[in-house]
């Protein structure tokens, strides 16, 4: 059974350093040594880690008995199963940076366990207006772009994973193909190159399962991200009829690599880790993480698996995309939100699944929305009945409970033959639960009054189920109170297409800013992740009528986003080989729009004008960063600043890299100064009323013309004075970068939330949008 993150409702017990306990008080630690020195050979580092292991275990005890992952390519270090007092021993020992319990991580989609045993999920482009290069296109310049995911695992025999028309694996490629359970080498091909699978067995304390012996995919997860990132265009693809069109990947003319680093019990953080150093020494171009830690639970980037895997890919030049979360609406919930990853939030499409409501005499139909495949009348002959009215005389049953129709609360006898009309609130039962309650107690059909997450759209198969607002509700209200007998129906789902507002910010992608990095703004971007139709493991629960599975479903989550925007990194990386992480992040982030399909400012599922802490620099144009016109760029000597302004001392540093020899942190390091990271946006803490701040910003000019001149023009809302020096930017064949500096001064001793507004260069041709935020605390 697999159990994925859901959302916020359990998201405080996700993760627990104490996680992988296993018996006599012995559990898993990471032991992280940071960079791989100079001219070490893995052999060599192999060695010196079970030397090192060796030097704190009782005498007669092996270290390759505890030892159960090393790391060696992309960084050093290791995980053993040892006593407390031993992994205090090695804190101490030589090059030693952190030690820490292999926490558990999970994956960043909303469905719940139940939810996932019932359907299945499917990826699509969703951009129908950004066309993008193809395996099959004259257009890209290369198809040898490598996206390598850490996720669930793979089903490689899924169309999104066809080899045809694809040229040789790529020459840099080393990385392999793991026969396991189930999975045979011969399972990759030249779109699918390889296939890792890790010891996950550790993540409940050592038990071992089936499933875990292989990099196939037991639920679904990896295979909906990796045909979202770089899956081929497959026509005809739909969920049992709903959402047809053609599902396609971000890149897909990209390889895929698959390492599978979660089971069903969560993703280990010893195993996440390995995959990072296996995908690095691999050969991969971009890696796309679709899982994190709970908001609730912050380590520090030196006991982060992914902070640290992810440092090491960018020192590498490799890109990391990952997602941020599914703990919103709430503030300051992002995760994975280090500078040298690229966070991605989750918005909706232009895309809804319509299932109404029909009542009886002349009233007219009433909207609703979820997958159902009603086979109801489509004549309102059906009783109707508030919840409220079927209350059952259980002593636990209250007016309250029976009107949100919580198991147990109702009377049966009541509810036999009839359509329920069932408040929701976020705090209730789960939707599936309840439906299933009715079901089984005879009910014909389910109403459900929920304005909280309604964009997200839950499948129910065969029950007929649908889910309206309260203001929808409040006209089913007034209907049953106007006749003796209400009698309705429930129709069938159907798909609306150009569905207006698009995009929104789902309820559930979570909002800066991040607990960690207040001068970062974080996250970065948005991209789709709400009801994306994407490939899926087949699954042994169909709809009536049906007799074979669907090869797509639909699913949510920041999960889903953060594919998207791998696909696109993967896209403009093809484009522009020698382009660093940083570059392709800011030609992503620059070039986003903040406008809906109505051309208004977007705004969140409530309703809300969304800002920067919902969407970053707004939702993700693929094609827009094929030509940025300018990058903010980022070398490793300011990874290092950050880290000194972030409050590590050189010594650390010089253990998590390798900084040139005379390498120290400046004397006036500060937080303060983390807001002058090169970054393609700004965020500036603690100016207070009347106080000033001045950052600086470096871009280089990546356009054809060589010859250009950009102008800058300010959003700035009332409050906060906002000037940039120079206004104007003159680059020539001979002057390819550019610094500016930026001077906030606060003027509104009221305002508690941030103040945000955007900076935008502009050569008349390209439009370089840069957010920001800016607060008082």
């Amino acid at each position: 059974m697999w159990f994925p993150l859901c959302f916020v409702v359990v998201v405080a017990l996700l993760v627990a350093p104490g996680g992988c306990q296993g018996d006599k008080g012995s559990q898993v630690y990471v032991v992280y040594m940071g960079a791989v020195p100079p001219r070490t050979s893995p052999d060599f580092l192999r060695q010196s880690h079970l030397r090192l292991v060796g030097t704190i275990l009782k005498r007669g005890k092996l270290a390759q008995s505890v030892v159960v992952q090393q790391y060696k390519h992309g960084f050093s270090g290791f995980a053993a199963r040892l006593s407390k007092d031993e992994a205090a021993a090695l804190r101490h020992k030589p090059g030693v940076v952190s030690v820490f319990a292999d926490p558990v991580y999970q994956l960043h989609t909303t469905r719940s366990w139940d939810f996932l045993q019932q359907t299945d999920v499917k990826i699509d482009s969703a951009k129908r207006r950004s066309p993008r290069p193809t395996a099959a296109s004259t257009s890209a310049p290369t198809t040898d772009t490598i996206i390598g995911l850490l996720d669930s695992g793979i089903w490689p025999e899924s169309p999104s994973f066809d080899d045809a028309g694809f040229g040789p694996v790529p020459s840099k490629w080393k990385g392999v193909c793991m026969a396991g359970d189930d999975f045979n080498t011969s399972n990759c091909n030249k779109k699918l190159i390889g296939a890792r699978y890790y010891d996950l067995g550790e993540v409940d304390g050592g038990r071992t399962r089936s499933s875990g012996g292989s990099p196939r995919d037991a639920a679904g997860h990896g295979t909906h991200t990796s045909s979202t990132a770089a899956g081929n265009a497959v026509t005809g693809a739909s969920y049992y009829g709903l959402a047809q069109g053609t599902a396609k990947g971000g890149s897909a003319a990209s390889r895929v690599a698959m390492y599978r680093v979660c089971s069903d019990e969560g993703c280990a953080g010893s195993a996440i880790l390995a995959g990072f150093d296996d995908a690095i020494g691999d050969g991969v171009d971009v890696i796309s993480v679709s899982l994190g830690a709970s908001p609730y639970f912050s380590p520090d980037f030196s006991e982060d698996p992914i902070a640290i895997g992810s440092f090491h890919a960018v020192a590498k030049g490799v890109m990391v995309v990952c997602s941020a979360g599914n703990a919103g609406p709430e503030a300051s919930t992002v995760v994975n939100a280090a500078p040298w990853i690229m966070t991605v939030a989750a918005t909706t499409i232009d895309r809804d699944f319509e299932s109404d409501v029909v009542l009886g005499g002349n009233s007219s139909a009433v909207k609703g929305g979820a997958i159902n495949f009603s086979n109801l009348d489509k004549s309102p002959k059906y009783p109707l009945i508030a919840g409220a009215s079927a209350k059952s005389s259980s002593a636990s049953s209250t007016s309250d409970s029976a009107s949100h129709c919580e198991p147990g609360t109702l009377d049966a006898g009541k509810i036999k033959g009839k359509i329920v009309l069932c408040n929701h609130s976020q705090s209730d039962t789960s939707k599936m639960v309840k439906a299933d309650e009715l079901q089984s107690a005879g009910a014909v059909g389910c109403i459900l009054v929920n304005d909280f997450g309604r964009a997200v759209t839950t499948a129910y198969l065969d029950f007929p189920v649908t889910e309206v607002t309260s203001a929808a509700a409040a006209d089913l209200h007034k209907y049953i109170a106007s006749t003796s007998e209400p009698v309705a129906t429930i129709t069938p789902t159907i798909t609306v297409t150009e569905y207006k507002p698009a995009p929104v910010v789902a309820y559930f992608s979570s909002r800066g800013p991040s607990s960690q990095t207040g001068n970062i703004l974080k996250p970065d971007v948005a991209a789709p992740g709400v009801n994306i139709l994407a490939s899926w493991i087949p699954t042994t629960s169909l709809p009536a009528g049906q007799k074979q599975p669907s090869q797509f479903n639909l699913v949510s989550g920041t999960s889903m986003a953060c594919p998207h925007v791998a696909g696109a990194a993967a896209t403009v990386k093809a484009w522009n080989p020698t382009w660093s992480p940083a570059a392709i992040r800011s030609a992503i982030m620059t070039a986003a729009t903040q406008l809906n399909n109505d051309k208004a400012p977007m705004t969140t599922d409530a309703g809300t004008a969304a800002t920067p802490f919902d969407y970053g620099a707004g939702q993700v144009n693929p094609t827009g960063a094929l030509d940025p016109g300018l990058v903010y760029d980022l070398a490793a000597d300011d990874y290092l600043s950050f880290l000194c302004n972030y409050g590590y001392g050189a010594s650390q540093i010089k253990l998590i890299t390798s900084p040139p020899a005379a390498f120290s942190c400046a004397g006036n390091a500060s937080k303060d100064l983390i807001s002058d990271l090169n970054y393609p946006s700004i965020a500036v803490t603690g100016l207070g009323a009347g106080a000033s701040r001045t950052v600086t910003r470096e871009v280089t000019n990546v356009g054809a013309q060589e010859d250009a001149t950009y102008t800058v023009a300010v959003s700035a809302p009332a409050g906060l004075d906002v000037k940039v020096v120079p206004s104007k930017l003159q680059f020539t064949s001979s002057v390819k970068k550019l610094a500016f500096q930026v001077t906030f001064s606060g003027k509104n001793t009221g305002a508690k939330a941030a103040l945000t507004g955007s900076i935008t260069w502009s050569d008349g041709k390209h439009t370089v949008h840069s957010p920001f935020a800016v607060s008082s605390s």
